[in-house]
């Protein structure tokens, strides 16, 4: 039996049905690589439960304390099925990209049970009409409480259940016997309530010393930032329809990009891949708020990023190590590579202001407190819309997580993409995850389905966003194309015309700023393409019968 840690039990307390805790990944794969080429339901069951013992916490349920008076517990689920967290479902016709991100969106928009072990997987075949892919091809789609991993973790989680070649040594199986698992009973509620009186004494002294030193540690960065020896974090972005209630269900959608491009850019311009992640990103939501008669007419997007805080809080008990910093997007800068520095310059400042700032550990607020009074200020808020009178506000978030830059197999086939999916907040109803896997980066967005109900659009206004920086980005190379090639999951085209939507609003330019010169040769895009276009040329149509994927 293990106690749940601050902000591990802060995900739990703020656990509500229009917001559910839970991140996503969904990973496509490629039969032909496994043994006969194809893969079985059965062999994806049995590569997890080998698997699942690198990972004892996912054997798990959560043990709540009698009336909210202690963080939960994890306890060895002695029932734990396998097979009730793996499920087989198929897509329905025509089994294109849109049907894959509807049933993605639908699965991730239902609240994970939370009387089980809190993680789910399914194994979703009928791929049959989306370009670009192998025949044949399968998705696993997972689902896990952000209490069991964080961005790391989930990195960790998604390596441990994947082999590094098609037919891994058999040397290299693991002995599930010679294994360390979690070994209890179900503790009574005497032992619990006997466990939250020693805690409670102990919480609240904890909590009398934490208040102390972070009014100390406050007061110390108010001065500094009064003294300018450390920037003031950038977070009064005006509210928009990015800001409205979330409700409870989703949409899904993802482009993708051939890192060698990211690249190219970032050489380009002197700034990092996850700056220029934000530069294209910053350039749709523009592109889409606009067209929406919504882009503000003063002041600019801002964004909140997850922080590793592995280093700055030490080993804890807690699965998640992460805080949050904030950054202006600057979509009041016209120019893409103007506006490109000045989010370079306004990570850096966030990064060193957060570092610095005691706000970056808010989250722990909400796992401090027993789960009595979390649970109910969190139904409190979330009913009444609370986030409407704040007047501090981020547009959206945005987390980059660094995949392997080598292939992964589960059951012998190989994934071909990987995409992410996080969790929606009140006041904000939409999320971008930056993944890099083998090669490829793809830009991830899950939203409220009444914040964004077209996320089909918004793809396209990412891909014309990409198309603008590169093109500003690499005008002076000469074997730079034009635009960008298309290679979509989707039969027809993306942007058709690369036109600029009209301006919703002043715009400003940073004086005295020169574009960089070009300085590295780009590969070519791969962003994906909109539904209802009609195909330029249509790819041949594949085999309507059933996929080799994931056969029973």
């Amino acid at each position: 039996m293990k106690q749940l840690g601050i902000i591990d039990a802060a995900f739990i307390n703020l656990e509500q049905t229009n917001t559910p805790q839970h991140v996503g990944g969904l990973g496509i794969y490629d039969p032909s690589t496994a043994p006969g080429g194809f893969v079985r339901f059965k062999d994806v069951i049995a590569g997890v439960v080998r698997r699942l013992d690198k990972l004892p916490l996912f054997r798990t349920r959560l043990v709540e304390v009698p009336g909210g008076l202690d963080r939960p517990y994890w306890v060895k689920d002695a029932n734990f099925d396998v097979e009730f967290h793996l499920r087989h479902i198929a897509l329905p016709e025509p089994g294109d990209w849109r049907q894959l991100c509807i049933q993605v969106a639908r699965l991730h928009s239902r609240p994970l049970d939370m009387s089980r072990p809190l993680w789910e997987a399914y194994i979703i075949e009928g791929l049959d009409n989306i370009p670009n892919l192998p025949p044949g091809c399968f998705a696993v789609y997972t689902k896990m409480h952000h209490s069991l991993v964080d961005g790391a973790g989930g990195s960790s989680f998604m390596a441990a259940l994947h082999d590094l070649s098609p037919d891994p040594d058999p040397d290299d199986e693991i002995d599930s016997d010679s294994l360390p698992r979690l070994v209890d009973t179900d503790p009574s509620m005497s032992e619990l309530l006997t466990k939250a009186s020693v805690n409670g004494v102990k919480n609240t002294l904890q909590l009398l010393r934490s208040s102390a030193s972070n009014a100390v540690e406050m007061g110390k960065y108010v001065l500094d930032v009064a003294r300018k020896e450390v920037p003031a974090p950038d977070i009064s972005a005006p509210k928009t329809i990015l800001n409205k209630a979330v409700g409870p269900h989703r949409v899904f959608d993802a482009a993708e990009f051939p890192l060698a491009t990211f690249k190219a850019i970032k050489n380009a311009t002197g700034v990092t891949l996850n700056d220029v992640a934000l530069g294209v990103i910053s350039g749709a939501l523009l592109r889409y708020l606009q067209a929406k008669g919504e882009a503000p007419a003063e002041g600019s997007l801002a964004a909140a990023m997850p922080l590793n805080m592995r280093t700055r809080r030490g080993t804890t008990a807690d699965n998640n190590q992460v805080g949050s910093v904030f950054a202006s997007l600057h979509t009041d800068i016209e120019d893409p590579l103007e506006r490109l520095a000045a989010i370079r310059e306004g990570t850096l400042e966030a990064k060193r202001s957060g570092e610095a700032s005691p706000m970056v550990d808010t989250m722990m607020l909400a796992g401090v407190f027993s789960p009595l009074v979390t649970k109910a200020a969190a139904r409190f808020w979330a009913r009444n819309q609370l986030s409407r009178f704040i007047p501090v506000n981020v547009s959206t978030c945005i987390s980059n997580v660094a995949g392997p830059d080598f292939p992964l197999y589960c059951a012998g086939a190989r994934m071909v993409d990987y995409y992410g999916l996080g969790v929606l907040t009140p006041g904000m109803g939409i999320f971008h995850l930056v993944f890099s896997y083998a090669g490829k980066l793809t830009l991830s967005v899950l939203a409220d389905r009444d914040i964004m109900p077209d996320p089909e659009f918004y793809h396209d206004c990412l891909v014309a966003s990409y198309e603008e920086l590169y093109r500003a980005a690499l005008q002076g190379d000469s074997g730079a194309p034009t635009s960008a090639d298309v290679s979509p999951k989707r039969r027809g085209a993306g942007i058709q015309d690369g036109r600029k939507p009209a301006s919703a609003g002043p715009k400003k330019a940073r004086p005295g700023r020169e574009r960089p010169k070009a300085k590295a040769r780009p590969g070519k895009a791969r962003p994906r393409a909109k539904t209802k276009s009609p195909a330029k040329s249509a790819p041949a149509k594949k085999s309507a019968g059933k996929p080799r994927a994931a056969r029973a």
